[in-house]
């Protein structure tokens, strides 16, 4: 009797420890796919969702500053973003119709009010990234004339040219207008692209030539040259704008931290401006993006501060 319950004991005492020691096996292994589910899934505070971004923009200096900071940001939170530069009208036409994601580059209300119009029931607005944007006819400031009617006196130095930017932009169309408005006769916006106007400022300047140019801020050659816009008494380029984010229907489901990230985008001119000058001067986008992401880490923050 006392050999058989000696026995009984020993197969139970061996049962009851292959259980314990199962037990902590499978809790070991349960916890450590949780921990690395919830990493991948929420490394940014929120759930990340859909990790492919495109984001979209106009080939203004300003824009592919912007642009890149944002971007730049998205990927450090894991994101898969691509930038794509557009037309005006494609950008707004890609976002509205959802084959892209968003864009940090709507001029409002004058310079892309008329694609406003045309898609502002197609998008989800996020406000303001920065305030205190403007356009204008830009001289160098060694230039003897003040307003835009003082034109009609240096026809001839000028040839009755403005030197202006890609064609259909908004800057370009208040420039047609303003001609009409001030009745420069014979006057005539020389469109090109952004990077034309910009080293054709630059060799009149060097040159200390004449010359007239479809402008806007925040704009590097603003730090660079001595510049001054000329008086619009007429309003024909409107009131002082501001730069928008717009995003396609549905990212805030598909992506839920890069909605609110790019909900919460928002900087100044001198911000901009310092991304804008490095780029002029030779570095890559990327590169100026990044150096500006590390000496304002504390601005990121605040982008990237997301509701768990």
């Amino acid at each position: 009797m006392f050999k058989l319950t000696w026995k009984h004991l020993g197969i139970v005492f061996v049962l009851m420890l292959s259980l314990v020691l199962a037990a902590c096996g499978n809790g070991d292994s349960t916890d450590d796919s949780s921990s690395d589910d919830n990493n991948s899934e929420e490394a940014s505070g929120a759930d990340l969702g859909n990790k492919e971004i495109e984001l979209v923009y106009v080939e203004w200096d300003t824009e592919v500053a912007s642009t890149n900071v944002i971007a730049q940001v998205l990927k450090e939170q894991g994101y898969d973003v691509t930038v794509t530069p557009l037309d005006n009208a494609v950008m707004w036409e890609s976002v509205a119709s959802g084959d892209a994601d968003g864009m940090v580059a709507a001029w409002l209300p004058t310079t892309h009010g008329d694609l406003y119009e045309e898609y502002q029931d197609q998008l989800v607005e996020l406000g303001v990234n920065l305030k205190g944007a403007k356009t204008g006819l830009v001289v160098p400031e060694y230039m003897d004339v003040n307003s835009i009617g003082d034109l009609a006196d240096v026809s001839d130095e000028l040839d009755s040219a403005i030197t202006g930017i890609e064609p259909g932009s908004g800057v370009v169309q208040s420039s047609e207008q303003a001609i009409e408005d001030y009745s420069l006769d014979g006057w005539a916006v020389e469109t090109s692209s952004s990077g034309a106007m910009a080293t054709a400022l630059g060799e009149a300047i060097d040159n200390e030539e004449p010359i007239v140019v479809t402008g806007w801020s925040p704009h590097w050659m603003f730090s660079k040259y001595d510049l001054k816009y000329l008086e619009d008494p007429e309003g024909s380029f409107g009131e002082e704008e501001t730069i928008e984010t717009m995003v396609r229907q549905g990212l805030e489901e598909d992506s839920p931290a890069a909605y609110q990230i790019l909900d919460n985008f928002n900087w100044e001119s001198a911000d901009i401006e310092s991304v804008m000058l490095d780029i002029q001067n030779g570095t890559a986008p990327e590169e100026a993006a990044q150096t500006w992401i590390e000496d304002n880490q504390d601005k990121v923050d605040e982008w990237t501060n997301l509701e768990q």
